[in-house]
């Protein structure tokens, strides 16, 4: 077992029966009292953020987490489904487990999965992908009303706010982790 001096970001805990993925850890040895380390961690079901602190060497129990390269093939019912690029043997995914990155998921689209003990804890995608306009209203020229945007859908299904000129049919490159517009994207 190790102890909470090995904590890093990106570590992930057992506390507790739950999972636990480390955001941020800081070191702290204060002028009186012994050292302890700050942590603020995120609970990977639920997605919940907390601060906890542990004193310097206290034991603490690392979890096993594979990070494999996917490959989303269908979704089936409320499950995704992917093919894992090693060595071709397809999972199940559940909605809840994929999460957001459904908004932005298209058909052979890589993303990695985390996995612990054969159960897929989270679903990582691209920092951007590109995603063609299927529908948007026709930019009104004056109108500023909305800080220069307007909604415009996806071919996933997802809305994200595009500017003006936009049009349907444009390719743009979207932000998988808050779905914000970046940019046009020419063939």
């Amino acid at each position: 077992m190790a102890t909470s001096n090995d904590i890093k970001n990106g570590a992930v805990l057992k506390l507790e029966g739950q999972l636990w993925s480390t955001l941020e850890f800081q070191h702290v040895k204060p002028g009186k009292g012994g050292a302890f380390i700050r942590t603020k961690l995120k609970n990977i079901t639920s997605g919940k953020v907390v601060d906890k602190t542990f004193n310097a060497g206290a034991k603490v129990e690392f979890a096993t987490v594979d990070r494999s390269d996917y490959q989303y093939l269908y979704q089936d019912g409320d499950d995704f489904v992917f093919m894992d690029l090693r060595d071709y043997d397809q999972i199940n995914v559940p909605a809840s487990v994929v999460g957001d990155a459904a908004n932005y998921l298209l058909e052979s689209a890589e993303a990695t999965i985390a996995m612990h003990e054969g159960t897929p804890l989270y679903v990582e995608l691209p920092p951007s992908v590109v995603l063609e306009i299927t529908q948007t209203d026709p930019g009104l020229q004056g109108d500023r009303s909305k800080a220069g945007t307007k909604p415009a859908t996806v071919e996933t299904g997802a809305e994200i706010q595009v500017p003006l000129f936009v049009e349907q049919g444009t390719k743009v490159k979207v932000d998988t982790r808050n779905g914000d517009y970046l940019g046009r994207v020419n063939d």
